[in-house]
């Protein structure tokens, strides 16, 4: 599917997280498709469109440093990342290449595709946030990841975000601006935050 946008797009993946919850260190480094689960979802941002991928680290960075090869990407790291979300969210940001529309994705998502990448970038226009949904239970439509910011709102998104909401605050405060794209039947949307969802990663 051909970008709409005349900006490219850089894809800004959020993988900072210790996994807490989880309680097997993080995310990043579970095994997944043979690889890592940072490499496959780096991957697939890029096979599905992102003519660029920042990777942003944080917890046991030297680690997942020493265990991938992210050397096709740019990769930051947040020193901050224990306070939450926004600080990843903003380093990102701030390593892409200015000019470029961003697509934030969680390291937590396995079951992301190209497809669903390439859908998003297809969709999105000029001064738009575009994001994938999924319906709910009642077949509403509801946010989810991966979000695209359009380069004239990237800074906008950066400012507003704060702890552990990301680019939460801002979504909310300029709904007119979010256009929802409908990615469940090419992409779950599922978060990977507890063992029971382990099932996940079988995909």
């Amino acid at each position: 599917m051909t970008q709409r946008s005349a900006n490219a797009t850089t894809g800004v993946l959020l993988a900072a997280g210790a996994g807490t919850r989880l309680g097997l260190g993080p995310k990043a480094l579970l095994p997944f498709h043979s690889r890592t689960l940072v490499e496959v979802i780096a991957g697939i941002l890029s096979e599905g469109g992102c003519s660029e991928v920042v990777v942003v680290l944080g917890a046991e960075a030297a680690a997942v440093r020493g265990s991938t090869d992210l050397s096709r990407y740019v990769v930051v790291e947040n020193q901050d990342w224990a306070k939450g979300m926004a600080g990843s969210f903003r380093s990102g940001i701030d390593a892409a290449t200015r000019g470029n529309n961003i697509m934030v994705a969680l390291v937590d998502q396995p079951g992301l595709t190209a497809t669903a990448v390439s859908r998003l970038l297809g969709s999105h226009g000029p001064g738009r946030v575009t994001a994938a949904a999924y319906p709910d239970e009642s077949g509403h439509l509801k946010r989810r990841h991966p979000v695209i910011f359009d380069v004239g709102l990237r800074e906008q998104a950066a400012e507003a975000a704060a702890g552990d909401t990301g680019a939460r605050s801002f979504l909310k405060a300029h709904p007119g601006l979010v256009d929802l794209v409908d990615c469940s039947n090419v992409c779950s949307g599922a978060d990977l935050d507890t063992k029971d969802q382990l099932y996940l990663l079988d995909g």
